[in-house]
């Protein structure tokens, strides 16, 4: 952040040094309202709320305790501050956020074709009509940049193993919450304790101090160490889930571009029910279908604008020369089902 505010002072935008303030604690707090393990368990623990709602109970929260120094913060980042280009920093199709995360990812999975360059974008960032803007000479940066985000989300995001895990944990999860609310007795730290035992929504996380503090409390290790436990349970799908996860031995996934038939679905549940000797409930926590779906480039959202030499604005479509549009806009889904190893 302070990089790209350096470059758009020196290219004669001004920015008062609150501004530059206000703007890296938007962009350092935007995620903070993340539960256990990032996206994968979004709107289950607190549920039906993303995690960007639950950022501004906290920010608020800090707000207070700070006497309203972070004002102009919360503004920024709900984008109700006049000056609109400090909120697409943060959260937009180009935001710095983005930039981190390609780069980073790419390096940690060995995946190059993620690799962007983050200090040439930074550096061909500007205004135009209070809007943030890439300097013409750097649309092949940007279009790099959308193919990388392209490649990363199916290489790595949306890689198949991810989807079993993610979805395996999100299983996990709803089978111990079930069997809590059923009167069963499972090992739990105070936090899971707190969010398996009741529903909490958004109106209750707002209102009631406890909340956030039992939610501040969890992290990845409270789920880890949780199902270490349950892996010895007495319950078949709740420690069979929580040892494929443990153990590293994957549930199966089979993927199409089209939805499985209900008849190859019902097949598969029924091959699994006589194998485990699981009832119609049970069955439904250890197979199940869901839809993977990424657009590289959302028109709906806000645009990535190219600043030609003319000085007039361009949507990153209509300025580049090889892009197709319909196949950047629209969306790749792929369909998958779950289910275990029965051999």
């Amino acid at each position: 952040m302070l990089k790209s505010i350096q470059v758009l002072r020196s290219k004669g935008i001004e920015i008062s040094d609150n501004e530059c303030q206000a703007a890296c604690i938007a962009i350092l707090l935007h995620d903070i309202g993340h539960g256990p393990f990032s996206h994968a368990l979004e709107n289950n623990i607190v549920e039906n709320v993303h995690h960007e709602d639950l950022s501004l109970i906290i920010m608020d929260k800090l707000n207070t305790e700070f006497d309203g120094q972070l004002d102009l913060a919360i503004e920024i980042f709900t984008d109700t501050y006049e000056r609109k280009f400090f909120h697409q920093l943060i959260s937009s199709q180009l935001d710095l956020d983005r930039l981190d995360y390609l780069h980073r990812d790419s390096f940690f999975t060995g995946v190059a074709e993620g690799v962007v360059g983050v200090d040439r974008i930074i550096n061909i960032l500007n205004v135009k009509d209070n809007q943030l803007a890439i300097e013409q000479k750097g649309i092949y940066s940007i279009e790099n940049f959308l193919i990388a985000r392209r490649l990363m989300y199916w290489q790595v995001y949306l890689h198949k193993n991810v989807i079993i895990c993610e979805n395996t944990l999100l299983q996990v999860l709803l089978r111990a919450k079930s069997l809590v609310r059923s009167g069963s007795r499972l090992f739990l730290t105070s936090g899971l304790e707190f969010f398996l035992k009741q529903s909490i929504d958004f109106n209750t996380f707002s209102s009631k101090e406890e909340c956030l503090e039992q939610f501040m409390k969890l992290d990845d290790d409270d789920l880890m160490t949780c199902m270490k436990e349950w892996s010895y349970e007495n319950d078949k799908v709740l420690s069979y889930l929580s040892n494929t996860l443990i153990n590293r031995e994957l549930l199966t996934i089979k993927m199409s571009n089209r939805p499985f038939k209900e008849q190859e679905i019902l097949q598969i549940k029924n091959e699994t029910k006589q194998y485990f000797n699981l009832d119609d409930e049970q069955v439904n926590y250890m197979v199940f279908t869901g839809l993977s779906a990424n657009r590289v480039y959302n028109e709906e959202e806000s645009n990535i604008n190219i600043l030609t030499k003319e000085g007039t604005i361009l949507d990153v479509l209509d300025a580049s020369d090889q892009f197709n549009t319909g196949i950047l806009s629209r969306p790749v889904k792929k369909y998958y089902i779950c289910y275990p190893r029965m051999c």
